[in-house]
């Protein structure tokens, strides 16, 4: 008995033991920082946002915002007015004040209140949103004018979807002017004069960016009400240098954005293109044979402006993931693809897991564009993503994810399609790069080496911060169980010192954590599963 009662006594003590232990389901990861290898600087520009209020803008300290989206290719500025297209029964609405560019000077006026530059996108499509009397609403395909249709705005029977009762049947042949006017360069240089009477002109604290019209290459699907033919290479071509010789007629300062292409597709072929092969089954692309000779859409802009004089000083597009990533689907499978998916942004060996089935590695990409067919050093914007589950944890870390690679790849500019609500993770995922502490405590602006063996489970980016001589790393465990040790490992750095550490978790609240102490060059610490942590390593 006594001997059977010793063993009990050791198991109850081995339980004890174990139990004060750190419990780890996953092996120890090793990240390897080295000061002195892949320096280069980090353009704040990355943390830009799409129509924040002043009070978003100072809690992300973010530097640009973006006016976009598909109601801004038909602003009309005299009127304070825009057409909805496809995102709403394809109505032309009035903004709420009926003074002349009230809506855009609201916004550019809550931007520079909010220490942001606003990036104002201008109109191409040759027509902007006409309203009723007494600024009514008028629709395009008005149920009275073009019969029954699929579907109405469910606050007016009289708008239609443009859709024939078969839900299948596109309505063809509506007069454009239902619901617009026509526009044009001069109509918007008056635009643009206005903006500089009333904020003066880009080196004086005006209007910096002048974005070149929204996804022009789908104006067919977006704005077919008043486009329903793809835009030829050739239009959009001539659409953009025709508009930024207009505005650097009055503003040569300003800076011309281009071209807002909606993603992958458009990356290759023109608005023509696409139309045209999905209604051909993909057989025949006649711009890229005829028009382009061959070369593909964006590079062949960008071969074409060059020998027209540079009017295009940023290289922009926009990035969803074709996957679903960008929905608020949170299960264990696409929790797992979001995780992975970021690898679209610069891994040349990474297939897109969607329709796409290819390496989209968009950010060298656009770069070696740049390179070759363009000015290099030209920079190259992302002014519309979204990765998705804006609530969740797991769109928390991968928007984290996403500013590292920024930061690491040399990306000079991105705006995030749009700001998430200030109580959920992914907000303060963004804060954690730009206001941490609340006192606009940032991510460092000179980029460092940071290497982790496997950034699907845990990805690491590291930056010096030279307003207090500060090594930053940020450390984002994605893995969905388990804790996860993490060893440091710095090179041409400080071997010792203490540490200040912040946290993200499920929890949803950025946490400073106590102190954390290194020597030999080497930190240890432990990352929760799902978690965002950035350490402050005074040099």
């Amino acid at each position: 008995m006594t001997g059977s009662r010793n063993g009990t006594l050791q198991a109850i003590a081995a339980c004890v033991l174990l139990s004060s232990l750190p419990m780890s389901a996953n092996a120890q990861v090793i990240i390897s920082i080295d000061a002195s290898k892949d320096r280069h600087a980090i353009n704040p520009n990355i943390y830009g946002v799409a129509f924040a209020s002043k009070a978003d803008l100072i809690a992300l300290n973010a530097p640009l915002n973006r006016m976009g989206g598909n109601a801004t290719t038909s602003y009309n500025w005299k009127l304070n007015a825009r057409n909805l297209g496809n995102d709403w029964y394809f109505e032309s609405y009035p903004g709420e004040n009926s003074t002349p560019g009230a809506d855009a000077d609201s916004f550019i006026s809550a931007t520079k209140s909010g220490g942001a530059q606003p990036m104002i996108t201008i109109p191409l499509i040759g027509w902007v949103a006409k309203l009723g009397a007494n600024r009514a609403i008028l629709p395009s395909f008005s149920v009275s004018k073009y019969g029954a249709q699929c579907a109405v705005d469910p606050y007016d029977g009289d708008a239609g979807d443009g859709i024939k009762p078969d839900c299948a049947t596109l309505i063809t042949g509506n007069n454009p002017n239902d619901s617009y006017v026509k526009d044009g360069v001069a109509k918007e240089q008056k635009w643009v004069d206005h903006l500089i009477k009333k904020w003066g002109r880009a080196p004086d604290g005006g209007v910096r960016y002048y974005v070149m019209d929204n996804e022009p290459s789908i104006w067919f699907s977006t704005h077919r009400d008043s486009h329903p033919v793809g835009p030829h290479a050739t239009e959009y071509r001539d659409k953009v240098i025709a508009e930024s010789t207009s505005i650097k007629s009055i503003d040569p300062d300003a800076q011309v954005v281009a071209t807002e292409e909606w993603g992958w597709e458009a990356y290759f072929y023109s608005g023509f293109d696409q139309q045209y092969a999905a209604e051909h089954g993909y057989r025949k692309w006649p711009d890229h044979k005829k028009e382009q000779h061959g070369m593909d859409y964006i590079p062949w802009l960008l071969s074409e402006w060059k020998q027209a004089g540079h009017p295009v000083d940023v290289l922009s597009v926009h990035f969803y993931p074709q996957g679903g990533e960008d929905s608020g689907d949170t299960s264990q499978a696409m929790q797992l693809l979001r995780n992975r998916s970021t690898r679209q942004l610069w891994d040349k060996n990474y297939t897109s897991e969607s329709w796409i089935d290819a390496p989209v590695y968009l950010i060298p990409r656009m770069k070696d564009w740049i390179q070759k067919d363009y000015y290099p050093g030209t920079p190259v914007a992302i002014t519309e993503y979204n990765w998705g589950a804006e609530n969740h944890i797991n769109g928390a870390t991968t928007q984290a994810d996403i500013y590292g690679i920024f930061g690491r790849e040399g990306l000079d500019m991105a705006t995030r399609w749009t700001v998430p609500d200030s109580k959920t993770p992914t907000y303060k995922a963004m804060q954690m790069y730009r206001n941490y502490d609340g006192a606009d405590g940032a991510f460092g602006e000179t980029s460092i080496s940071a290497q982790a063996p496997n950034p699907d489970d845990l990805s690491a980016f590291a930056a010096m911060r030279a307003s207090d001589n500060s090594m930053t790393v940020m450390v984002i465990s994605k893995v969905l169980s388990g804790e996860t040790p993490v060893q440091l490992n710095l090179s041409h750095a400080t071997a010792a010192g203490i540490a200040k550490v912040w946290r993200l978790t499920a929890s949803n609240q950025i946490q400073q954590l106590a102190d954390l102490p290194w020597s030999g060059g080497l930190l240890n610490d432990t990352e929760p599963a799902q978690s965002i942590t950035l350490y402050v390593l005074p040099q």
